[in-house]
């Protein structure tokens, strides 16, 4: 039985095999996703209209109108720095997993597995911040008509819904889910132009002076989003809504076995999902601050701002209806963070990594996807939320705390290889370049950028009233090193290399043929 993609790009996709097997994988997902695909996956988890509308408050509640028009395109930047020097590396190894991959060769099997939690960690809370912020954006929407207030019970059940819901689509196979996030890349597209020109239509005056004036709403003028602070630490911590909703994109890695052409797919798709989620962003939140009636009102509505701002302005018809596309798009944002969480588990886990990593690692062979993984980091995001529930201090919303951690997760896990980068560069860990590439030199200075940027994403991530993002950071560093040093360290082998991959090469095609997709049998029969 071959798979679909072969009737399309058969080269390709031997040559993808090919790839694969010579890291010492079997091709055991389905590889079905185009580059569009690719890109649509990333677009999708980075989702403007989750994270640009359910952060948006860290903006307009600190530096005013310029936390947008100059905070925003400087966010993205920082964020995307990062995005470069992935795709460099994806390049040279596109391989399911990715940042994992990256850091065990790059570096050590130790390297490998710290990247590997830090980034599963931030897959996991990235998946809870997107359906707690998709929760209080359902609540705000529609749970005065409905009757709803928050509450525990409410959040809880919801997540569960929601997050099961998208593990579902999840389970039944790369095809259904991305034909769902292909039309979560064109839905979000247009949603977000709809809602520019609704913004546009609706504004009193075109005030363009206010994206570039600077304001301080901290403490009460701002409904105490940040605390009472300076002007210029309030716009510092503005960068986190833009930096934050920039993320997910390691999404494309992750799904490097699963795309054609991935050596030239994967940084294709990650950084053109970066560029136009910059760009649809910037238009639509501009437009948004252009329509506020007043930028002091706006501050002090804190985190209802994008409500308030609708009611004020579009009539119940209009803003109903971008209500609705908005809550599409961010249910379809956490089906590919899904998608993307499952896949690294499974990546790690089928080098062993994981507790319970036989059960993780396997791939269902009607379906072609890791179920166990798919669940897990599921049932594990939910988790989270409520944990950070529980832990939830001094007024400070569990939605901030988890967006804070999620940051700091994430793009610390980017930083490890990209860093080993700089010194494995053109030495025998990493020999060529790949099919696309900026030179060497060129991924030195994004390298160094992202260090920078990293620096700063830190000390911005974990400043009050985040501190209790520093906690549950330090918690799980510490829950870290107890798991390394007590048991991974003698047990945790790393990604095959050298001698395992050749003796792994006997292997190969019979779990390819386990799949239907190994060559066939000199003999009768065809299946192990």
């Amino acid at each position: 039985m071959a798979d679909a993609q072969h009737q399309h790009a058969p080269h390709t996709t031997d040559r993808d095999r090919e790839t694969l097997h010579a890291h010492g994988y079997a091709q055991e997902l389905a590889r079905r996703l185009s580059g569009f695909s690719n890109f649509a996956l990333s677009f999708s988890i980075i989702c403007v209209l989750s994270g640009g509308v359910n952060s948006l408050a860290q903006a307009t509640s600190g530096a005013g109108g310029a936390a947008i028009g100059l905070g925003w395109p400087l966010g993205v930047a920082l964020s995307g720095v990062f995005g470069v020097a992935m795709a460099q590396i994806a390049s040279a190894y596109p391989t399911a997993g990715g940042l994992y991959h990256w850091g065990a060769i790059l570096g050590n099997r130790f390297t490998g597995w710290i990247t590997a939690w830090f980034n599963l960690l931030g897959l996991v809370t990235v998946l809870a911040a997107i359906n707690v912020g998709t929760y209080y954006f359902f609540l705000g929407a529609f749970g005065a008509s409905l009757g709803l207030t928050d509450s525990m019970p409410l959040l809880m059940t919801v997540l569960v819904v929601v997050t099961g819901a998208q593990a579902l689509i999840n389970h039944y196979g790369i095809g259904l889910t991305s034909r769902l996030t292909d039309f979560s890349g064109y839905l979000i597209f247009s949603t977000a132009v709809a809602l520019t020109v609704a913004c546009l239509a609706y504004a009193p005056g075109y005030d363009w002076a206010r994206l570039v004036t600077f304001a301080n709403y901290s403490g009460e003028a701002g409904g105490n989003v940040w605390p009472a602070t300076s002007g210029s630490s309030a716009f510092l911590l503005g960068l986190l809504m833009p930096i934050y909703t920039i993320t997910g994109y390691d999404a494309s890695a992750h799904a490097a076995e699963e795309t054609r052409d991935a050596a030239r797919a994967v940084p294709r798709g990650i950084l053109t999902s970066i560029l136009w989620s910059g760009v649809a962003g910037y238009v639509f939140l501009c437009a948004f601050i252009l329509m506020l009636p007043d930028m002091d009102d706006a501050a002090k509505q804190g985190w209802n701002v994008f409500f308030w701002a609708l009611d004020q302005q579009m009539p119940v018809s209009v803003k109903t209806a971008l209500y609705v596309a908005i809550l599409i798009c961010q249910l379809l944002c956490g089906l590919a963070a899904v998608t993307s969480a499952s896949r690294m588990m499974y990546a790690f886990a089928r080098d062993g990594g994981l507790p319970f990593s036989t059960q993780l690692a396997r791939v269902s062979p009607t379906r072609r996807t890791p179920t166990a993984a798919i669940w897990s980091g599921a049932v594990a995001s939910v988790l989270f939320t409520g944990g950070a529930k529980w832990l939830e201090a001094g007024g400070t919303p569990v939605y901030t705390v988890v967006v804070s951690c999620t940051v700091i997760f994430i793009f610390i896990s980017c930083s490890i290889p990209i860093v080993l980068g700089l010194f494995a560069i053109g030495g025998p860990r990493w020999p060529t370049m790949g099919a696309w590439d900026i030179g060497r030199n060129g991924y030195r200075l994004f390298a160094l950028l992202s260090i920078v940027s990293m620096t700063l994403i830190f000390a911005l991530g974990v400043r009050p009233p985040n501190a209790l993002a520093l906690r549950v950071i330090i918690g799980f560093v510490a829950l870290t090193a107890v798991v390394w040093f007590g048991l991974e360290r003698r047990r945790f082998r790393g990604p095959p290399q050298g001698a395992e991959i050749a003796r792994r090469q006997r292997h190969i095609a019979d779990v390819e043929r386990g799949f239907g997709d190994g060559p066939p049998l000199p003999g009768p029969g065809g299946h192990h």
